[in-house]
């Protein structure tokens, strides 16, 4: 009887590809609620813009969104924010308060000199730390990184250890063929997901480059989708972080004119094994941006496959499936880079914050864009 039974799933699923295509993804709607700028201005010395990394603590209702500044209009940073959320169905407030700004500092206690950091992911912990990731600078020599500091002071308190084939100046054999993260293209995308309920339980870290790695250059010209490595850590109370695994993560093709495009920005959803990705492209017509879902599923480990810019034959990728293009809100969209997860309403349906980094410069502005997440109807994975 149960020898029956499994070939009858077998069958059921081997003529259902498209259920068994919607049942891979959350059944998720999202809904836009509405923009808030954050005006240019001068906080506590320093200049407010370059937003590029946002996170949320669902502990104080705070936001904290860190600054792209290389140290160099001031040192390294991030800003606590504070949002009033309204209830479901009324109006966003009119403003974002800047409540603090926290200066980051390296292990011997000293603010970052201009150039060595680069900050562009930032995500909150439950040992009440941040992690923040650093896209170095590979024509100066200066490594990527992704460090943990303290809340409260922006102190480094520990390291992640990042693989070598990400490294350029990190040998990986012998003869050392090119390999790495390339110039201004290196760890955007940063998440943390909870998986306890304490502060010594452990908990996990994702990251990726916002492009591909040298190595990785796509070599065909039938797939135009470029390849991102995401990589999937535990980080345990006590002991080293471990990689638990590599993942191959496909950009969607380039719109004609496009100058640039990339991952910018990921957040984990509960369910453990989906997130959301962040892809911002800027060309001839200025910026667009795609919201997806993503499920890891059988996604292949690639962490030891040398090079993925060949025929993907033995590398399956993450699953997408869009969720939003911006251009469809019919506003004007800025440089999106950061993005978060915030404060759930009483219906289960949770806020989601898009945040743009504007360069620093005049004609550009810092946009806050605000959805309401919903799931349609449960779901069992």
């Amino acid at each position: 009887m149960r020898f029956l039974l499994l070939c009858l799933c077998l069958l059921l699923t081997a003529c259902s590809p498209s259920l068994a295509q919607v049942r891979q993804f959350l059944p998720l709607h999202i809904e836009f609620l509405g923009e808030i700028p954050i005006p240019a201005q001068e906080f506590a010395g320093t200049t407010v813009g370059g937003l590029s990394g946002l996170t949320y603590d669902r502990t104080t209702g705070r936001f904290y969104a860190l600054s792209d500044d290389r140290s160099q209009k001031a040192p390294a940073r991030f800003y606590t924010l504070r949002l009033d959320p309204p209830e479901l169905g009324q109006e966003l407030p009119s403003g974002m308060a800047i409540e603090a700004v926290t200066l980051l500092k390296d292990a011997q206690g000293e603010t970052f000199p201009a150039g060595r950091i680069d900050p562009e992911g930032i995500a909150l912990t439950p040992r009440h730390t941040v992690m923040i990731s650093s896209e170095g600078d590979i024509n100066q020599g200066i490594a990527p990184s992704i460090q943990e500091f303290d809340l409260t002071t922006g102190q480094a308190v520990s390291n992640v250890r990042i693989p070598a084939r990400f490294l350029p100046a990190t040998p990986i054999r012998d003869p050392d063929p090119p390999h790495g993260i390339r110039n201004n293209l290196g760890f955007e995308a940063l998440a943390v997901q909870w998986t306890g309920l304490s502060d010594q339980d452990p908990f996990r870290l994702f990251t990726a480059p916002e492009s591909y790695l040298s190595q990785d250059q796509r070599r065909t010209t039938e797939d135009l989708q470029e390849r991102i490595r995401l990589l999937h850590y535990l980080i345990n109370p006590i002991g080293d972080p471990v990689l638990v695994s590599e993942n191959l993560y496909l950009l969607e093709p380039p719109l004609p004119g496009t100058v640039a495009h990339g991952l910018s920005a990921i957040a984990t959803l509960e369910t453990e094994g989906y997130f959301l990705s962040l892809e911002r492209a800027f060309g001839l017509s200025g910026y667009t941006t795609q919201l997806f879902q993503v499920v890891a599923g059988n996604a292949t480990d690639t962490s030891r496959i040398a090079t993925l810019g060949g025929e993907l034959t033995t590398a399956q990728p993450l699953q997408k499936q869009l969720l939003l293009d911006f251009t469809t809100l019919g506003i004007p969209l800025d440089n999106l880079e950061g993005m978060t997860l915030g404060p759930q309403w009483a219906d289960g349906s949770q806020m989601l914050i898009v945040v743009s980094d504007d360069n620093f410069r005049e004609e550009q502005v810092t946009q806050c864009l605000f959805f309401r997440l919903t799931k349609t109807q449960p779901f069992s994975p």
